[in-house]
């Protein structure tokens, strides 16, 4: 794989995601990782997910008393740095710490929130070179910062080509998060272009002009952000990472900060729960995620990017985003699994599943749906004991009134576990009503 791929920090989780009391598992650029915390060095590691001794995944172990990394397989355990320290099986005399016993430690760090992971060379990690959005680091208590993740069944590269494209919102996301109506021309203007990625400035902004003017800026390869200040109301960006897990699947982390100019909206949008906010979020990813799993296999049998210039038809200044990151890819080292086949296409089932690609590993999400599927049952109990009492005299009323309760409340965390667990694939804009 080119160095453009390898040769940087990729994040693999938001902090707040992460459980140091147990190891997590990551696929990156396919190399399966173990994240786990490190209470002696009292930091994140990351390891390959491979025990040295029979090569079992270390993300299915645990940590053990010491605070280290230990194999689910034989018990030999490691410290932050994957040195050996205990074989439980060593006869007398034997040294657990040697060369072919241990494990890489691959170089981490972590910024806004997000743990990241180097992947090339070890002595290369600079920190200096952290992949941030430059403004959250001005003033970053000013920022109320709203994230999601979700692992898509998309290269990384076509995940860049939908978030950059500023003209699909009306149409794609026409009543969640655009209008139809609101679509106009983007005259947008591609202002810094290098090996480093672009910047661009549309004037006039979205929604005819109403929010702002809004400028983008893509740092290669892997982060791009939309910039708008709504007068009056906030400045609001909109920042995704595009993380390449294999070909054909990739994670997306998407941050959505505003820097109100009141108090109100920033307390409002505190008060929504994490786990109900990434419910409408995973609508919204759904109302492309079809199609973009079928359109970038269109493009593969038309020779995929380095082909984009002969395969797109781009008539308007609206694809310059487009067309300057297919510029960039393909001057830079192409796309990162060069050669490989995308998976065979996926059908609508297995595309609107939310459980495996958000909810297990998101800590906010897995904790919600748990408490919903422990009250459930109570819920019916208090139901069917309503339903009993009714007939008893001097309780039809309070009878009545626990039931519609607990009626409405079966409904609702009906709806939400659903929403934790699959979507239903109905995107709203082709909905008659």
């Amino acid at each position: 794989m080119h160095p453009t791929w390898t040769e940087q920090w990729w994040p693999v989780s938001y902090l707040q995601d992460l459980d140091p009391k147990k190891p997590s598992r990551f696929t990156l650029l396919e190399r399966d990782l173990v994240i786990w915390w490190d209470s002696a060095g009292e930091s994140w590691r990351v390891f390959p997910d491979v025990c040295p001794h029979r090569l079992v995944p270390l993300s299915e172990g645990r940590l053990n008393a010491e605070g280290q990394l230990e194999c689910p397989y034989h018990g030999w355990s490691f410290d932050g740095d994957g040195q050996c320290k205990t074989i439980p099986q060593a006869e007398e005399g034997t040294k657990s710490e040697g060369r072919r016993s241990r494990c890489a430690s691959l170089p981490t760090a972590s910024g806004q929130g997000l743990l990241f992971v180097w992947m090339g060379s070890p002595d290369a990690a600079d920190l200096t070179s952290l992949p941030l959005v430059p403004v959250l680091e001005e003033q970053p208590e000013s920022w109320t910062i709203q994230d999601t993740f979700r692992d898509l069944p998309m290269d990384a590269v076509t995940l860049l080509e939908n978030v950059l494209d500023v003209s699909h919102v009306p149409f794609t996301h026409h009543k969640t998060v655009g209008k139809r109506e609101n679509a106009s021309p983007v005259l947008a203007t591609i202002t810094r272009e290098d090996a480093h990625g672009f910047e661009a400035y549309w004037e006039e902004g979205p929604r005819r002009g109403t929010l702002g003017s809004q400028a983008t800026q893509f740092m290669a390869p892997q982060l791009m952000w939309h910039d708008l200040t709504a007068k009056g109301f906030a400045r609001i960006l909109t920042v995704v990472y595009a993380v390449p897990i294999r070909r054909g699947e990739c994670r997306l982390f998407a941050r959505f900060p505003f820097q109100f100019q009141a108090a109100a909206p920033k307390l409002l949008i505190g008060l929504r729960p994490r786990w109900l906010q990434h419910i409408g979020n995973h609508k919204v990813l759904e109302d492309d995620q079809v199609f973009l799993h079928w359109q970038e296999r269109v493009l593969e049998r038309n020779g995929g990017s380095a082909a984009s210039e002969r395969a797109f038809f781009l008539p308007t200044r609206a694809d310059v985003y487009v067309a300057a990151l297919h510029r960039w890819i393909n001057g830079n080292g192409g796309e990162p699994f060069a050669g490989q086949p995308l998976p065979p296409r996926q059908g609508t089932d297995v595309l609107m599943d939310r459980y495996h690609s958000h909810t297990v590993n998101c800590r906010s999400c897995a904790t919600a749906l748990r408490r919903i599927q422990a009250i459930r049952p109570w819920l019916w109990g208090g139901l069917w004991t309503s339903a009993a009492l009714i007939s008893w005299d001097g309780w039809l009323w309070p009878a009545l009134s626990i039931a519609v309760l607990m009626a409405v409340l079966l409904k609702q965390t009906a709806s939400w576990q659903k929403g934790l667990t699959v979507g239903d694939g109905q995107a709203p804009r082709n909905k008659m009503s």
